[in-house]
């Protein structure tokens, strides 16, 4: 099994307090790799400015780097920070890292009329070409995200030695909310893109569980031709393939993720205010059903974060916390840890049914049961 925690909170804080918590769960996982997800960006000696799109990797070589720079620049893209990791590399195994960047970039002039799906898609794409380029040049760059007020960090190793290594414990690189995950996929060999959380277009998830249904789920998404469905090292990179559909192509609201991955039976769709729509819904998403066990954490542009699981209910999850922060992880304990001083009375283990949100405003969590009613868009 993995473990995950997950941090939100209206004031930016470091991620290494959520890799403690991960230390706290360690018994659930194997270091074999740390997957580091920061949304809402703050550094401490840059002052980052909204919609400046940020590019997060590795690159193994001097070359690799030097393409990046090319790249990036032939494309009228303005480095305007790079953000230098205090590295020190004695304690895990990782040894041929040139540079872990996180960099704030300026838009280029000619996308200056660009509407934000635009952008959005020629960011992904570019995103896409520098994975591409990498994987051409025998693996010396690894791109995981480029988009606005979004890094993400990911290593072999376990979460403490990692942080440490990257000199996170340094207060420089803040966050409004940190996503951790603790191990790579179950079935696969190592690779820095199998680590959790995935990401696309600003959608992330991050899976503890298996994900038996993968094949047909991954054939139907990549059968559709969209650029960004593509990867698949892991089994639960189609989470956020499948969140990413939802919201930003079928245009429905959040608690629909829900009624995709785990549609209610036919004789509660009966019973169900919207069970004809839901029905429909569900015959038309069949290949996106999930067989777990399994337990999906996420986030959104907006810094809505959620929390649902399947209907075995084998990988619990838990949230805590108070107005303007809150935690949600694995263990009990991974939520001791990032906030202790909260009232425990608020905590909540959601079941089969449930989608756990926490809105942009972080003064309370919302619990969403699928035998709910949700506002159906008028093109539905």
């Amino acid at each position: 099994m993995c473990r995950l925690a997950m941090k939100t909170a209206s004031t930016p804080f470091s991620p290494y307090g959520v890799l403690k918590a991960m230390e706290a769960m360690q018994e659930g996982y194997d270091g074999s790799g740390l997957g580091l997800l920061l949304r809402g960006i703050e550094f401490a000696d840059y002052k980052y400015k909204k919609g400046d799109p940020i590019l997060s990797g590795i690159a193994h070589t001097p070359q690799a780097l030097a393409r990046v720079n090319k790249f990036m620049e032939d494309r009228g893209f303005r480095l305007n920070y790079d953000h230098t990791f205090d590295t020190d590399l004695t304690n895990i195994e990782a040894k041929d890292r040139h540079k872990y960047f996180v960099r704030v970039y300026s838009l280029p002039v000619s996308w200056e009329n660009y509407s934000r799906e635009k952008k959005e898609h020629e960011a992904m794409m570019i995103r896409l070409a520098l994975r591409a380029d990498g994987e051409k040049n025998g693996g010396d760059l690894t791109v995981f995200s480029f988009y606005p007020n979004v890094a993400m960090i990911k290593e072999v190793g376990w979460p403490l030695q990692v942080g440490e290594a990257l000199g996170l414990n340094d207060d420089r690189l803040k966050a409004r909310i940190v996503m951790a995950q603790g191990r790579q996929n179950t079935n696969w060999g190592i690779n820095l893109y199998a680590c959790h959380p995935f990401f696309i277009q600003g959608v992330a998830t991050m899976t503890n569980g298996e994900n038996t249904a993968f094949v047909p789920i991954k054939e139907w998404l990549s059968g559709m031709n969209y650029p960004g469905y593509i990867g698949y090292q892991s089994d639960s990179e189609v989470f956020a393939h499948i969140l990413h559909y939802v919201v930003n192509r079928l245009k429905l609201p959040l608690e629909a993720y829900k009624h995709v991955i785990t549609p209610l039976k036919t004789a509660e769709l009966e019973k169900h205010p919207q069970g004809e729509f839901l029905r429909g819904l569900r015959d038309v998403c069949r290949r996106l059903i999930i067989d777990g066990p399994n337990c999906v954490m996420g986030s959104l542009p907006d810094e809505t974060c959620l929390l649902v699981m399947d209907h075995k209910k084998l990988r619990p999850a838990t949230i805590g916390g108070k107005p303007g922060e809150w935690a949600l992880a694995s263990e009990m304990c991974g939520v001791d840890s990032m906030i202790p001083d909260r009232d425990k009375s608020l905590d909540f283990q959601p079941m089969r049914e449930h989608t756990v949100i926490i809105p942009p405003d972080r003064k309370e969590y919302k619990v969403w049961s699928q035998f709910d009613q949700f506002p159906v868009p008028q093109a539905a």
